[in-house]
């Protein structure tokens, strides 16, 4: 069996690491032109469910270093004034574990082939059937496909990309291409991503005693005049490149440091305007805690951006066959669920489950891809709906006409 898996995020690598490890052949398409071409996220909260699928996924011999770079954390989860004053709470204390998705995401590409400067382009189903009702399956092209036997085993799918990229054949085609999933927009059109309207600007600063005594504002929402201001801090047990070296050398992780993860919530549909992301929040917090003026005036001004929360819920199943979709791509979440890497993690390896007695020749292709689908579906709709029903807390309101 061979599997193409389109984008090189966190969700689609962890797949790739888990087909790996079960003797099957995987290759990955990133539209991007390297892999460092830019900078992929910050620190996020792995949950018992996304902890437990890493591990199901990586190589057994990778766990002591996945443990090395991940710390403990536990939030109050508080209200705090522009001062840092306790105002409410937003709801009972989190514990989990926090892992930098940068440094993550670097374990995950370790040893797997990656081509990149692959934008997919299309897609034909070949030998088999994507459609519904018995007809002829349209190809990612907007063609139909060639008949051929109608048996589950026979379906394959061969990927086109731009930029003179040969075709690649596969018995399975996986979108793990994110919001913008090029292969959702062929496979189901229907299912489109929702802007939310709320924008975000995000940010680190490289932690220091200073901003060490903010812990009890880690997991808070600070709350301003129509925006909210919310922290999180990022250490390591081991620094990532340390522990590579001493527990995996065959792995090479980036030099990065404890460092504190910040975002601003915006006013619905905000812009920057002129101004750069560090600008625009240090114009938003005059008069606040020097503490935090100076969290922000020290940033790493290259990994700083305005983003919008977009959401993709996931609707009507599409027709059987050869081509599935995995993560953002079919179940993009509001960063304040909390839920949306673990649930690409979660999608990874339910997918690897499934699919390894189709590969042994004990199951067919297709019941395995349907019972993934039919899982991941219900769940993702879940963490979705989740993730909405929690943004409303840390949307801060005007506190002035």
């Amino acid at each position: 069996m061979r599997v193409s898996v389109i984008g090189a995020g966190l969700g689609g690598l962890c797949l790739a690491q888990g087909l790996r490890g079960a003797g099957i052949d995987v290759d990955v398409y990133e539209r991007d032109p390297a892999i460092t071409a830019r900078f992929q996220g910050y620190r996020l909260v792995l949950s018992p469910t996304g902890f437990e699928a890493l591990h199901g996924c990586l190589p057994p011999r990778w766990h002591p270093l996945l443990d090395a770079i991940v710390d403990d954390t536990r939030v109050e989860r508080l209200v705090l004034d522009t001062r840092l004053n306790k105002v409410g709470e937003l709801g009972p204390a989190r514990s989990g574990l926090v892992v930098d998705r940068h440094v993550l995401r670097h374990l995950l590409l370790t040893g797997l082939d990656v081509h990149t400067g692959a934008a997919l382009a299309g897609y034909d189903v070949l030998n088999g059937e994507h459609g519904k009702n018995g007809e002829d399956s349209k190809d990612g092209k907007g063609g139909k496909d060639s008949k051929g036997s109608k048996g589950d085993e026979a379906a394959k799918v061969q990927a086109h990309f731009a930029q003179g990229a040969s075709p690649a054949p596969a018995d399975l085609l996986v979108g793990a291409d994110g919001v913008n999933s090029a292969v959702r927009a062929l496979l189901t059109p229907q299912t489109v991503p929702t802007d939310t309207g709320v924008r975000f600007v995000i940010g680190r600063t490289p932690m220091t005693e200073r901003f060490a005594a903010l812990s009890h504002a880690w997991g808070a929402k600070i709350a301003g005049d129509g925006v909210s201001l919310l922290l999180g801090a990022m250490r390591f047990r081991i620094p990532p490149k340390q522990a590579a070296e001493e527990l995996a050398p065959e792995v090479t992780l980036p030099d990065t440091g404890d460092y504190v993860r910040w975002a601003m919530i915006l006013p619905p549909n905000s812009s920057l305007g002129e101004q750069t992301p560090q600008q625009a929040v240090l114009s938003r917090i005059k008069g606040w805690h020097p503490d935090l003026q100076a969290l922000i005036e020290q940033a790493d001004t290259d990994n700083s951006t305005l983003l919008s929360i977009r959401v993709v819920e996931p609707r009507e199943r599409w027709a059987p066959g050869p081509v599935t979709l995995l993560g953002d791509a079919i179940h993009a979440t509001s960063p304040t669920g909390g839920n949306g890497a673990n649930t690409a993690l979660r999608d990874a390896d339910l997918l690897r489950r499934c699919l390894i007695p189709a590969a042994a020749g004990t199951r067919s292709l297709l019941d395995a891809v349907g019972d993934y689908e039919t899982q991941m579906l219900e769940y993702g709709a879940e963490a979705v709906r989740f993730s909405l029903e929690a943004l409303p807390a840390y949307v801060a309101k005007p506190q002035s006409v």
